[in-house]
């Protein structure tokens, strides 16, 4: 049936929508039905071939909406007379998870879906002649993809100018104002622009206020913007405030058997939601940890077994806050709170799409601002730091982000992102070779950026006053959604009589008290000089040979730790004082200085002597650490390193910048150096914080070079 959008008769559109529920029931089941607004997306897509913006709550169906759409503009049903067969959807997508996913889920109604990513390169060259060929219907692809060089210039042009359908999937990262921002997603400017002039668009998202959404809006341009509500009535929402990690650890080992089916417990760093799953196996229960440090064969494995209830639950960081599509999750729990609620609406809305009731509960942690606070230095730089690599820059010869950073002093992700923002922005262009100037003038937009950053502060108050809010949890969030109909849901732990409480049984608590109480991690010795220190001077480069390198270490515990985090944080602070060890810490650093000596990986020779690292910052705090070492161990103590460089102690942003810094900082006492020549054994090197690791790899190298047999580091914490 051919028609022109112009002469589109209703019998017409209506024939459209009963073909549109015949592939509805293919997908989703014989008794699916369109729902109004599903319906009305399709045929804007389809027969008015607009662009359309869908913000719909997690399980209305908006991958619905784009897999009919496919298959009706794959069949040419609504084409205009002379029109080319349409070429495939094209499907923006943010996370891996949701690509498996939908490949699965098309397949269902007969859409021939393939996905080009990062773990499948192998598969690039033959997905792209399957493209050429017209075999694939639908094509998901990461935002990333949009510059890679090879993919945005190779692929790209073709894919824009042949693209059925654009879908713009998880659209609220389009907005730097929303809470999940991603830049590559801003190069959809560039995808849209290349599109003809009859592709239809469609920007699907669960989680933007008015504000992102009027963003995302102006971006599609002349878009169909349809919004629901945002009530999930399956959804018991609850907040349970207890005094400390090992009560939160306690609680879930005591209630874990209580929440319905299987389902996600969220944490807010990587380090804690390794120790919560390796405390909830040691308790006897079936989960899996999910980070972004878990290998991709790794995740997939426990995708699949939370998919078929192998396992209880995935402690998850928000690497599994997009895209993982369980309709049958039972449960949601947040060891720590988001540091937005926007964020926290999504993340909890995994849970009770096709069941009838699910358990949400947040254990808010009185150690979250400090995690909100370290997120959020993560932002868009100053503005001397990125005009230093805009000056650093030519239009001729590009130089890597590697390279780049003896330059700047950023990390390797924070200096990616900076570089993606002003790619979007025409002030840089990405090569195979890495980064050229454009030349073209640049803006610091100063004013967006605190506009940008006072948001985020408001969203963490925000997510502070839902933990503490006596009216609705649901309408609380619906309302920071600016949805019209909030309203109270009569589920929530404040609308009703509350589920749970915060009781733990003592075991339970002694158990995570004995987990969380175990001082000791490794430290990994560095074995390989950042790249381009000779472009700045320092003639350092490879490997780090045998004679400068030092040995595995140890320490009490990282500042991420829901153990030990919380003791040693206050302690190394940048605005704490300085002062002795205290005796607890001091009993921590003997422990781990027993399991070093007896416990798996122990140290090949006992050390035979110790030594301070020279410290601005805290030096009576790591003198005394070495003191206690010292009398404790019955070692001699040969005294402190002395350090030329003011800011020996703060964490610099990369590697190159913490080697240029400290390369030459360290003095070697002759006192020290004549004991070094009487020693049988390696010296045990103390310092109070391990940031990047190059302090103990720098002062290790001195005392090697002075004379030691070997190094072994120690130390109080390590950061991240």
């Amino acid at each position: 049936m051919e028609m022109t959008r112009e002469a589109v008769s209703d019998a017409e559109r209506a024939a459209v929508r009963e073909c549109a529920e015949e592939v509805l029931r293919r997908l989703a089941g014989e008794h699916a039905v369109l729902r109004e607004d599903q319906w009305r997306a399709i045929e804007a897509l389809v027969i008015d071939r607009r662009r359309v913006l869908c913000v719909q709550r997690t399980g209305w169906g908006k991958s619905a909406v784009y897999f009919v759409a496919t298959a009706l503009l794959r069949d040419g049903m609504t084409a205009e007379p002379g029109d080319p067969p349409a070429g495939p959807t094209v499907i923006v997508s943010p996370l891996l998870a949701l690509m498996r996913n939908q490949v699965e889920a098309a397949a269902r109604a007969g859409i021939r879906a393939r996905t080009i990513n990062s773990a499948n390169l192998d598969e690039w060259s033959e997905i792209t002649e399957e493209i050429r060929n017209g075999t694939v219907d639908v094509l998901l692809i990461s935002p990333e993809r949009l510059n890679n060089p090879d993919f945005r210039d190779n692929v790209l042009p073709g894919l824009a100018a042949g693209t059925g359908l654009l879908v713009v999937d998880e659209a609220h990262c389009v907005s730097d104002w929303g809470h999940d921002f991603r830049p590559d997603y801003r190069r959809l400017r560039t995808f849209l622009a290349g599109l003809p002039g009859r592709t239809p668009v469609l920007a699907t998202t669960a989680t933007a206020n008015a504000r992102v959404t009027a963003d995302v809006a102006d971006q599609l341009g002349d878009a169909l913007v349809l919004r629901g509500t945002l009530d999930r009535d399956s959804l018991r929402l609850a907040v349970l405030e207890l005094p400390d990690p090992s009560h939160r650890l306690a609680w879930l080992a005591d209630h874990l058997d209580r929440l319905p089916g299987s389902g996600i417990v969220y944490t807010l760093t990587v380090a804690a939601a390794t120790e919560t799953a390796k405390f909830l196996r040691s308790r006897g229960f079936p989960v899996a940890s999910y980070t972004g440090q878990v290998e991709d064969a790794d995740r997939r494995a426990a995708e699949q077994d939370l998919m078929d209830n192998k396992i209880k639950a995935l402690v998850a960081t928000s690497a599994l806050g997009m895209g993982f599509d369980k309709p049958d999750l039972g449960f949601v729990v947040h060891l720590g709170a988001p540091p937005s609620p926007i964020a926290y609406y999504q993340q909890v809305g995994r849970a009770g799409r096709a069941v009838e009731h699910a358990e949400v509960v947040l254990l808010p942690g009185a150690e979250d601002a400090a995690i909100w606070r370290y997120f959020a230095s993560l932002a868009f730089p100053p503005e001397e730091q990125v005009r230093a690599v805009l000056n650093a820059l030519s239009p001729e010869r590009p130089l890597s982000t590697p390279a780049l950073e003896p330059i700047v002093d950023l990390r390797r992700a924070r200096l990616e992102l900076m570089l993606k923002v002003l790619d979007v922005d025409g002030a840089v262009h990405r090569t195979r070779g890495g980064w050229l100037s454009t030349g073209e003038p640049w803006t610091y937009d100063t004013a967006r950026l605190r506009r940008v950053a006072e948001a985020r502060s408001a969203e963490q108050q925000t997510m502070i006053d839902y933990a503490q809010t006596s009216t609705c949890r649901m309408e609380f969030l619906r309302r920071c959604l600016d949805d019209p109909e909030a309203k109270p849901c009569g589920r929530c732990d404040t609308c009703t009589e509350p589920i749970f409480d915060a009781e733990v049984s003592s075991e339970s608590l002694a158990a995570a008290n004995v987990f969380l109480g175990h001082p000791g991690i490794d430290i990994a010795p560095k074995k390989l000089w950042p790249s381009g220190m000779p472009t700045v001077g320092v003639e350092l480069k490879g490997k780090i040979g045998p004679a400068d390198q030092i040995r595995p270490g140890r320490a009490v515990g990282r500042l991420s730790d829901q153990g030990w985090g919380s003791r040693l944080r206050p302690l190394v602070a940048p605005d704490s004082p300085d002062g002795p060890l205290s005796d607890e810490l001091a009993g921590a650093v003997v422990e781990v200085l027993k399991s070093w000596a007896h416990g798996d990986n122990a140290w090949e020779q006992r050390p035979a002597a110790v030594v301070a690292v020279g410290s601005n910052r805290r030096p009576e705090l790591v003198e005394s650490i070495a003191a206690r070492i010292a009398t404790v161990g019955r070692l001699p103590m040969l005294g402190t390193l002395t350090s030329t460089h003011i800011g020996d102690n703060e964490p610099r942003g990369n590697s190159a910048q913490r080697v240029l810094a400290l390369h030459n900082a360290f003095t070697i006492p002759p006192a020290i150096i004549e004991a070094l020549a009487d020693l049988d054994g390696p010296v045990l090197l103390v310092d109070d914080l391990v940031d990047s690791g190059w302090t103990m790899a720098i002062a290790g190298r001195a005392l090697r070079r002075a004379g030691a047999q070997g190094v072994l580091p120690l130390a109080l914490a390590v950061s991240g």
